[in-house]
C-alpha cells in the first residue's frame, strides 16, 4: 500500500466521520433546540393580578373610629352630670368602664390583615388561576381554570363579572386601573361581552 493510497482511505474515513458527525449534530440541535413557537409581544399578553380588597379601607375607618367612640366613653361613664356615687352602681360603672376601654384598644390597634384571595390571569398557559395564602404564607391554588371553559366575561368600568358555562357568576372582582382592563380584554378576547 503507497502513501497515496493510505492518505485516501485516511481522508475517505474522515469525510465519513465528518458526515456521521454532522447528522448527529444536526439531529442533536433538532431534539435539543426545537424550532421556537412566533415571537410574542409582552405589551399584549400581561399577567394581570387583581384582588378581592373591595371594602377594607371602609372597614377599617369604621372600626378605628368605633375603637375611638367607646375608649372616649369609658371616662364619659364617671363624667357624666348627675350620676350618681351609690357603691353597688360604681362597681358597675367600674366594669363597664374597663369593658369600653380594652374593646376600644383592641379595635384601634386591630394590625391583623386577613388574607384575601388574588386573581391571576396568565396569558401564557392562557388560564385564571386564583391563590389564597395559607398559614405559612405560601400561596395555594384554590381555583384553576382554562380560558376555554369559562363561559363569558364582562369588563365594566370598575368591575370585571366571570360567568362559568352554565351562567352563574363565577368571579366578580373589582379592576383598579386602565392598564389591568386592556390588559384582560386582550387575554380574554372572544369571551368579553
Amino acid at each position: 500500500m503507497t502513501i497515496a493510497q493510505i492518505g485516501g482511505v485516511t481522508a475517505s474515513e474522515d469525510d465519513a466521520a465528518q458526515k456521521r458527525s454532522g447528522v448527529f449534530s444536526a439531529a442533536m440541535r433538532e431534539s435539543l433546540f426545537p424550532v421556537a413557537s412566533p415571537v410574542m409581544r409582552f405589551d399584549d399578553h400581561v399577567p394581570v393580578k387583581l384582588g378581592f380588597e373591595g371594602n377594607r379601607l371602609l372597614v377599617h375607618a369604621f372600626m378605628r373610629f368605633t375603637g375611638a367612640a367607646l375608649i372616649l366613653c369609658a371616662p364619659g361613664l364617671w363624667l357624666l352630670p348627675g350620676s350618681n356615687l351609690d357603691p353597688a352602681l360604681m362597681l358597675y360603672k367600674l366594669g363597664a368602664s374597663i369593658f369600653f376601654a380594652f374593646c376600644g384598644m383592641a379595635l384601634i390597634l386591630r394590625n391583623k390583615v386577613y388574607a384575601q384571595p388574588e386573581v391571576y390571569f396568565d396569558p401564557i398557559r392562557r388560564e385564571m388561576r386564583i391563590l389564597q395564602k395559607n398559614d405559612r404564607g405560601r400561596p395555594q391554588t384554590v381555583l384553576r381554570r382554562s380560558y376555554d371553559t369559562l363561559g363569558a366575561a364582562k369588563i365594566r368600568a370598575r368591575q370585571l363579572e366571570i360567568w362559568d358555562v352554565d351562567g352563574s357568576v363565577l368571579l366578580n372582582i373589582p379592576l383598579a386601573d386602565q392598564e389591568a382592563r386592556h390588559a384582560l380584554r386582550q387575554q380574554l378576547g372572544s369571551l368579553v361581552r
